[in-house]
């Protein structure tokens, strides 16, 4: 146990020098006094709410219950405000900003004299940022999750953000509703504060916190609506305060094994296909040596349970919840998960779910009627993707699995659109949309256009599927055959930037294979007469991007954030 004397934040508050006398006089000028820090330990809380962020939007009474719960235990709140990441207004793509959000957080632990963080998060972004952040700072930290929106609800249809949306938007694309009944769907979809309610990247990714030990048991499943999430919440404020004189440090918590518990978790849940960079990511500010055939590994044995939109065909989070949420599937997976690993709340895994139960059996299925039989996704790899892509089979037409097509490119989003856009484009059903220069660099920040529109030409004969590839990231809440994150990217000279129409890709989801039907010569030809694009930035954060962020494969954090570049910086004697 830590003693008052050992803590960062005595050494702002508590020595008798004119350093410290600067300090307590500025406390006592926000009208705090000697008894809010004396013997305490300071925590920050970190609050991603903005009025541009629908789905934080009940951060501001949240943050009052974290705080109570810190002086329930006798802490001392700080709150501290970082960026919102708000997916849905933040352009060109939330991604573009995530590294910014982790480099933000990561300084301001570092530099205010705090002890330990709750990091409030939830929406896609917000939470591979702050639990980067929270490992790279090194010191206690728990993830406190928004938590979904209630289900969406239009004249008697029961709606899912998102998976709906592009359901909806093709049926409107195609002439079969009117434009008052998708008025009425905007309405619906999202009606509460909270983040997406299907099985979208947010709450894949506060599945995946919680599956790593980050999160109070059974905290990713609360619906941000219900009373549950207060008491969540101050629950959340007074555990801290215990990590912290416990010394509990995520580098005890973040382990191989962890990793491995987090992505069976994802697997099993039909998770978003944006778990793969993320988790990459995570895994590798831990100094864990992690990548795509790690979760391929897993994705070929952990079948889907979570009967939840859009992997599964009916439920939403909310039925998830009252099924016995997180902790109840995970009960499920049993010996394949690492029951010995240790979580937040200073108990294992195994404590933690002991109890747990599954109140409905088609909402969470056992290993013995799963949703898929493999995991939510596959990782493919040949002359078209030799780092690596992406597909979600379990969200998708079977029959896409095993296709040769020919191409037909776009070099991007405009030139995209006037081809789906078109009702006379000759095209057919096995065809294979390619979009690129939309990775990483290209996008710029990998924007969510990989799951690419379908043709109206396609539409209007009534097809809804067919196979689309591209160096993009898609939506968790999307569907359909689309092969998504190709590594290297076209922008920087990868195999994708080579294929033209007509070009044969072929396509097998079993054996795991990406390829375009040329050979090694036709390839190496068409890379000489390849020409580099101009530079999209010349100076500022997007110059700074450009030039350091990785590859999909390798999780698309900036080189000089990963473990591998460099120890953490000291903690200096100077306060």
């Amino acid at each position: 146990m830590k003693k008052y004397e050992d803590l960062r934040s005595a050494r702002f508050f508590a020595a008798d020098d004119f350093r410290s006398f600067g300090h307590r006089s500025r406390a006592m000028q926000m009208g705090l006094s000697h008894e809010d820090w004396e013997g305490k330990p300071v925590i920050a809380i970190i609050n991603t709410w903005s009025e541009a962020q629908p789905c934080h939007m009940h951060f501001k009474d949240r943050v009052e219950w974290v705080k109570r719960g810190i002086l329930q235990a006798g802490g001392m709140p700080m709150e501290l405000p970082a960026h919102s990441l708000s997916e849905q207004f933040l352009k060109p793509t939330s991604m573009l900003y995530r590294n910014m959000a982790a480099m933000e957080v990561e300084e301001i632990l570092r530099a205010h004299p705090v002890d330990g963080a709750v990091l409030m998060g939830g929406c896609d972004k917000s939470t591979p940022a702050l639990v980067m952040a929270g490992i790279s700072w090194g010191f206690p930290f728990l993830f406190l999750p928004a938590g979904p929106m209630l289900r969406g609800n239009y004249a008697g249809r029961v709606l899912g953000s998102g998976s709906d949306a592009f359901k909806y938007w093709d049926e409107m694309r195609a002439g079969t509703i009117t434009q008052e009944e998708w008025k009425g769907i905007e309405g619906g979809i999202a009606r509460s504060y909270g983040h997406c309610m299907t099985m979208g990247t947010a709450s894949t990714m506060t599945a995946i916190a919680e599956g790593f030990g980050l999160t109070l048991p059974g905290a990713s499943s609360i619906p941000a609506a219900d009373a549950n999430h207060q008491r969540m919440a101050a629950a959340c404020g007074r555990r801290i305060v215990d990590m912290v004189w416990e010394d509990l440090t995520p580098d005890r918590i973040l382990t191989r094994a962890a990793t491995v518990n987090a992505a069976t978790v994802a697997m099993a849940t039909g998770c978003s296909t944006n778990a793969v960079i993320h988790l990459v990511a995570m895994a590798r500010r831990a100094g864990i040596d992690w990548g795509l055939d790690d979760l391929d590994r897993i994705g070929h044995t952990v079948p889907v349970i979570a009967n939840i939109r859009p992997s599964g065909s009916q439920y939403l989070m909310e039925d998830f919840f009252y099924a016995g949420g997180l902790p109840a599937l995970m009960k499920e997976l049993g010996d394949t998960l690492d029951l010995s690993a240790l979580t937040v709340n200073g108990r294992t895994l195994g404590e933690n779910i002991a109890d747990a139960v599954n109140y409905n059996d088609d909402v969470i299925r056992p290993l013995s009627n799963p949703v898929y039989h493999e995991g939510s996704l596959a990782v493919l790899k040949g002359n078209l993707a030799p780092d690596g892509a992406v597909i979600k089979p379990a969200a998708c037409d079977p029959r896409f699995h095993r296709h040769t097509g020919p191409a037909i490119v776009a070099d991007s989003y405009p030139d995209l659109k006037k081809i789906v856009d078109d009702p006379h484009y000759p095209i057919t059903p096995d065809h294979v949309l390619v979009l690129r220069n939309a990775g990483p660099q290209g996008g710029p920040g990998m924007p969510e256009w990989g799951m690419l529109p379908m043709p109206k030409a396609l539409l209007n004969r009534g097809h809804r599927d067919m196979l689309r590839l591209s160096d993009a990231r898609m939506s968790g809440t999307s569907f359909g055959a689309c092969i998504l994150h190709t590594a290297p990217e076209a922008y920087i000279g990868g195999p994708l930037a080579l294929i033209r129409n007509g070009d044969m890709i072929a396509v097998d989801v079993p054996v795991r294979t990406l390829n375009v039907l040329l050979s090694d010569e036709d390839m190496a030809a068409r890379r000489a007469a390849w020409t580099p694009p101009a530079p999209q930035y010349e100076r500022g954060y997007g110059w700074m991007f450009s030039r350091h962020v990785q590859q999909a494969n390798l999780g698309c954090d900036f080189d000089f954030l990963t473990s591998e570049f460099g120890a953490p910086v000291p903690e200096p004697d100077i306060y």
